[in-house]
């Protein structure tokens, strides 16, 4: 059956889901939108949402080789990838190997502090109450994932980082923290939403030059795309 694409489902900061003919596949499509403060400052760059789509395929690719259940099937168009439907986890998984960001406020911490081992957070996924940092009983208590579900997605977590932690660092890169989001398809835990440098935070190895969306929040001057793609084509990844 050819996928037809449908009626839009949801409509975020970075990315629009669309409804397909097949009730199990929905169709991703990434945004030219880069915003700041949770969503009060938003601008469009030409090119990111095809980098985006390609670089997170890529990725996810990357892990599935490495027997990481993930939403991916195949691109759909260059800035839109054809996903399986998951009953999303209403939680953000975030791991930090290097302090950047919130942590450095929280914690009083150096920027660039090597975080050994690396902390894995868990946010509510919840814009309205800004994504507020939980632990592990608020999951069980408010019925946001079960024990079981939350054990594996803490584990693969930390495989995956692995697994990127060398692919980035080969590359001349320094992979400072990510963001993951995990659901269900069919009962079997999989990886859903992105991976791009939207939701993570990738430096230069020699410089500490950074590569990713805090370019735009630190009004850094230089140019986000052309960062953007220089991390794809570092990584194997040629748009």
């Amino acid at each position: 059956m050819k996928i037809q694409k449908l009626s839009k489902i949801y409509d975020g900061k970075s990315k629009i889901l669309y409804k397909t003919n097949d009730p199990k596949i929905l169709v991703l499509e990434f945004k030219q939108d880069i915003s700041k403060f949770n969503g009060k400052y938003i601008k469009k760059f030409e090119k990111k949402d095809i980098i985006n789509n390609k670089f997170s395929y890529f990725i996810m690719n990357k892990l599935a080789k490495k027997n990481i259940q993930t939403h991916v099937i195949s691109l759909f168009s260059e800035n839109q990838t054809l996903v399986k439907n998951l009953k999303m986890f209403p939680i953000e998984c975030v791991i930090r190997n290097y302090a950047s960001g919130s942590i450095v406020k929280r914690f009083n911490l150096e920027e660039r502090s090597f975080l050994n081992p690396p902390i894995l957070e868990i946010y509510l996924k919840n814009d309205s109450l800004g994504d507020p940092i939980i632990n592990e009983t608020h999951c069980i208590t408010f019925k946001l994932i079960n024990s079981k579900h939350l054990e594996n997605i803490k584990k693969t977590t930390i495989y995956i980082n692995y697994i990127l932690q060398k692919l980035f660092f080969r590359s001349e890169l320094i992979l400072i923290d990510f963001k993951l989001e995990f659901g269900l398809f069919n009962g079997i835990l999989t990886l859903g939403d992105e991976f791009s440098l939207d939701n993570s935070r990738v430096w230069e190895k020699k410089t500490f030059k950074k590569m990713d969306k805090d370019i735009f929040r630190d009004n850094l001057n230089y140019d986000i795309v052309e960062c953007y793609q220089k991390v794809a084509e570092k990584i194997g990844c040629f748009i």
